[in-house]
């Protein structure tokens, strides 16, 4: 009698190896779609802190547009400290995805901390600053103090990333064999950022009441 015909499969390291490189391309695409929400969020921050920016320039004047432009960035800032931490707990728990990505330079990567901290406190005390309102505690000073570091760190992070945000915006990724594709995951990285400016927009409206203590009115 013959022999029994016994299915072939494939050797286990090959096996192996296929669900790895999956794995990879997907890793890869995570990447890329984490570095391409970033961009996102930053162009739409480094809009809204030019326009921020023109309001000091008639600060009392445009002191209402002033409020209501910092209340409506909260959201993408949050967003951008979000995605960044993401790709920084990739990296340092040697996820390897991120880990192929590599760092930031050195400079960059002291610089992120502070990036975060001194944005999160020139928005903070802003918020405070609408709470009490003109005149009560030190919040007035600190508003100032904490913008002039967010500006000096911030204008080395956008001096380093602007001239790189266009590729970075509708850069690709690479696929096995090298060949760029699309990065997927379009619409939901739309909805996120839409999502950060709804929670802006909604801590706006929620807190525009607190203008009268500034001696204007909300909407």
């Amino acid at each position: 009698m013959g022999q029994p015909v016994r299915a072939r499969t494939a050797p286990q390291h090959r096996r192996q190896a296929g669900s790895s490189g999956a794995a990879g391309l997907a890793g890869a695409a995570g990447v890329a779609g984490n570095e391409k929400l970033t961009a996102m969020t930053g162009a739409v921050l480094l809009l809204g802190f030019a326009v921020e920016g023109c309001t000091i320039l008639a600060i009392h004047r445009l002191l209402f547009l002033h409020f209501v432009v910092g209340l409506l960035l909260i959201g993408p800032v949050v967003l951008k400290i979000g995605s960044t931490i993401y790709r920084f707990v990739g990296y340092y728990t040697h996820s390897t995805p991120y880990v192929r990505k590599g760092p930031p330079s050195p400079v960059l990567r002291v610089l992120g901390p502070l990036v975060v901290m001194t944005s999160v406190a020139v928005l903070g005390t802003g918020v405070m600053l609408a709470v009490a309102g003109r005149g009560n505690g030190p919040w007035l000073f600190l508003h100032k103090a904490s913008f002039v570091l967010w500006f000096g760190v911030m204008t080395i992070h956008v001096l380093n990333y602007a001239p790189r945000l266009p590729g970075m915006l509708t850069a690709g990724y690479r696929r096995e064999g090298g060949t760029l594709a699309a990065v997927p995951g379009s619409a939901a990285r739309w909805l996120v950022l839409i999502a950060s400016l709804a929670v802006g927009v909604a801590v706006a409206a929620l807190t525009m009441h607190l203008s009268t203590k500034w001696g204007f009115g909300g909407f």
